[in-house]
């Protein structure tokens, strides 16, 4: 089969067309032909050598596909060959073949075609494991994401607002602050122009908000803790500005606050099938409806990936880069 590798450390020219085998799945994996493949932030981390893959895992960069069920493993009972499906994958999407888990695919959603449904499972996995389960956001909560029109951002925007929450965001131009307000967003604050901290305490009459999702960290840290409410939740899902910043800890204990964090890809099989079946019960079904979606940027052929990684990391983009065979 035909894939992308990363040749060694570095930039996105490091990555490289090859001939790899075509994998064979293992006890309760499907193999999947691929027709179309999500580009995420953490298929360039392992590309700079940021991010290795868990033991066992492809070394192929790609975090999500979409394609046809062609092969399946012993003690498989929920694909059968022939089956459209989208992946959650531990790596390899950036291939014509992929495995997977049988409980980490999920069925495509009505209306949705190929490419579209490339672009759900890193996003939609992440968003729900952390800002509802991990961080617990509720309905008449107030929630703030960053980086409001990225893949993550637009996916966190609109599942919230579905689910009742007041949500503000912030992003990098007039433009993408549009977009994620037509998302649901009741506010979106240019972090160019604007100091987001100051804007959180008047759109919230000073009490700050309940959950904040940050993918920034750095700067972010401290103003994120000043910018919660009492008992507010901070969610850490990458440090896109570095994982360091001096915190005054007082703050945590007057406001009783939580700050967690997490990664999804080194999760267990069960603890991902565990997220796979609350999306398949409560969002899949909004996805059918039309009331949400994924927002699309670019698509770029398997052997340009390096093209579509100078666009992930130009922060150019809106939405999510797809890479199509």
């Amino acid at each position: 089969m035909r894939a992308i590798e990363i040749t060694k450390a570095g930039g996105p020219e490091v990555l490289a067309l090859c001939t790899r085998p075509v994998p064979a799945p293992a006890h309760e994996e499907i193999l999947i032909k691929i027709e179309a493949a999500g580009v995420n932030r953490p298929d360039a981390l392992q590309r700079a050598g940021a991010y290795a893959p868990p033991k066992g895992a492809s070394d192929l960069p790609g975090l999500e596909a979409a394609g046809e069920v062609v092969a399946v493993g012993a003690g498989v009972t929920r694909w059968q060959v022939g089956d459209k499906v989208c992946a959650l994958l531990p790596g390899g999407g950036y291939a014509e073949f992929a495995t997977t888990h049988q409980d980490h695919a999920m069925r495509v959603p009505d209306g949705l075609n190929m490419v579209e449904a490339a672009a759900l499972c890193e996003t939609y996995f992440t968003v729900w494991s952390t800002v509802f389960m991990r961080g617990r956001l509720q309905a008449g909560e107030t929630f703030l994401v960053h980086g409001g029109s990225s893949g993550i951002g637009t996916t966190a925007i609109q599942l919230a607002h579905a689910f009742g929450a007041r949500v503000f965001t912030t992003a990098g131009s007039d433009e993408k602050c549009a977009l994620c307000e037509s998302l649901g967003a009741e506010a979106a604050i240019n972090y160019k122009t604007q100091d987001y901290g100051e804007e959180i305490k008047r759109l919230t009459g000073g009490k700050g908000v309940d959950l904040i999702l940050d993918m920034v960290g750095g700067s972010y840290i401290p103003r994120n803790i000043r910018a919660l409410a009492l008992e507010g939740r901070l969610v850490m899902i990458a440090f896109l500005g570095g994982p360091k910043a001096e915190l005054n800890f007082a703050h945590i204990m007057m406001k009783r606050l939580e700050v967690t964090g997490a990664t999804l890809r080194p999760q267990s099989d069960q603890a991902k099938a565990t997220i796979a079946e609350a999306l398949r019960q409560q969002v899949w079904p909004l996805l059918d409806s039309g009331r949400i979606k994924p927002i699309m940027d670019q698509t770029f052929p398997l052997e340009d990936a390096a093209k579509a990684h100078v666009r992930i990391e130009s922060s150019g983009h809106i939405g999510k880069i797809v890479l199509t065979l």
